[in-house]
């Protein structure tokens, strides 16, 4: 079994950008999981994290795991319902209930019947334990059967041998002294491998400074004998058909809308560096050098995939973009249309998106006399009211032998479901995450 390597991300209220930056980072220099959390008891502030982990959940592909105070039921639900894999709760918000109460019994405890609750409903797989060295073994005795896994800190030497759940192990990483950085990185090197090594550990969980060594670290980790997930090209450069110049044009594919972006050329150093760093690297023809999409923009492109064609002479690469591909600011280098037939291009995948786009920008550019807009005005009572009604219709059509009304109905219904997502702030990757976890 694989083993994982998961940074961790403290979210800070004053910089919450950061926080969506540091996450798809990570995920494009090869991180498995992420790991988010969020230390302040602050109501609001807790509500602000859970917001910017749902955008972040939205933003990446890989899964995430969300640690923060747990109270009560709603605090998982909330948690899970951003879209994370799983929530991390920490042993130390059960004492503190039960020193805020008095409870004598754990099991009894507002915080462990949450628990209990939130295994029921979700699965114990989606429910984690974090523990430090001054948890009680009562503790984890009493709500073991309710998590699929631990999480322990540094001290997990004595623990992790004995632990009857699998264990991600929290590496802090050692703090760097002026010039020590490579001293650093072999001694998280070390600890991580000596954590690996351990049976049942699953995983660990770091706080990884150097998000662009991320990919090598683990590199080094598979020489190691560690089974963990690099990402490597499968086709050496050299067996790729170059052009007289020795490069390989690449064509470059928004992953998700299957957008063309643009069309750019790669050398041997250039396309290393792409499978290494998780960022699109090109060779520039007109300067004679290498060129990291998006380090002067900021528009970056994240690699999701590289597919060489059947004579080996071009590549296609699918991409996370970051901003408009174009320098002109456009979303794709074709836009100059030269040449055009009529034709019925109407994606039945995307055209739900594009209805919401619609209902989106009347809802931010009001419209006078948009039906639309009038939804909006009206409220969520009237929105809730129409949807309603069009459920209704959905029934009463679909009773008829002729099922030309029941399209109708159905489009009405969807159309009214997509006005009340928008006015409760939900979107169709919502929905698609939601709908993912289910199959």
């Amino acid at each position: 079994m694989e083993k994982k390597i998961i940074p961790w991300i403290v979210y800070d209220r004053d910089n919450a950008e950061e926080f969506l930056k540091q996450g798809a980072e990570f995920e494009a220099y090869g991180a498995d999981e992420l790991y988010i959390k969020c230390d302040s008891k602050d109501y609001t502030e807790k509500e602000e994290f859970l917001k910017a982990s749902g955008e972040l959940a939205k933003q990446v592909d890989i899964p995430i795991i969300i640690n923060y105070k747990l109270e009560r039921f709603e605090d998982v639900k909330k948690a899970l319902y951003t879209g994370a894999k799983a929530m991390a709760v920490n042993a130390w918000d059960f004492m503190e209930d039960s020193l805020s109460v008095g409870a004598g019994e754990i099991e009894e405890l507002t915080t462990v019947k949450a628990l209990k609750e939130a295994s029921a409903r979700f699965g114990k797989d989606r429910i984690y334990l974090v523990i430090n060295e001054k948890t009680e073994n009562s503790l984890i005795e009493s709500v073991k059967e309710f998590v699929s896994a631990i999480i322990v800190d540094n001290n997990w030497k004595d623990f992790v041998p004995k632990s009857e759940l699998p264990v991600y192990i929290q590496i802090t990483e050692p703090i760097q002294q002026e010039n020590e950085a490579k001293d650093r990185s072999q001694e998280l090197f070390k600890l991580t491998k000596q954590a690996l090594l351990e049976e049942n550990t699953l995983g660990i969980l770091t706080d990884f400074s150097q998000r662009e060594e991320l990919n090598a670290f683990k590199r080094n980790l598979k020489a190691e004998g560690i089974l963990v997930n690099t990402y490597e090209s499968s086709i050496p450069f050299s067996e790729m058909k170059k052009n007289n110049d020795g490069l390989l044009p690449v064509v470059v594919q928004d992953y998700k809308t299957k957008e063309v972006l643009m069309v750019a050329y790669m050398n041997e150093e250039a396309y290393n560096m792409t499978v290494e760093t998780g960022k699109m690297t090109y060779y520039s023809r007109s300067r004679s050098k290498l060129w990291i999409k998006g380090e002067t923009s900021g528009h970056f492109q994240y690699v999701k995939s590289l597919t060489v064609d059947c004579d080996k002479d071009t590549l296609l690469a699918k991409v996370r973009q970051i901003g408009p591909a174009c320098h002109t600011g456009s979303p794709t280098c074709f836009f100059e249309e030269t040449y055009k037939k009529p034709y019925d291009d109407i994606n039945p995948l995307t055209v739900l998106d594009e209805v919401f786009q619609v209902i989106i920008d009347r809802k931010e550019h009001p419209k006078e006399g948009s039906y639309t807009n009038y939804l909006f005005d009206k409220g969520i009572d009237k929105i809730l009211k129409k949807c309603g009604e069009e459920a209704a219709e959905i029934i009463i059509a679909a009773k008829n032998p002729d099922s030309s009304e029941l399209k109708y109905e159905i489009s009405d219904f969807l159309y009214h479901m997509m006005v009340l997502m928008a006015e409760c702030g939900l979107d169709w990757k919502d929905i698609i995450k939601e709908l993912a976890h289910r199959r």
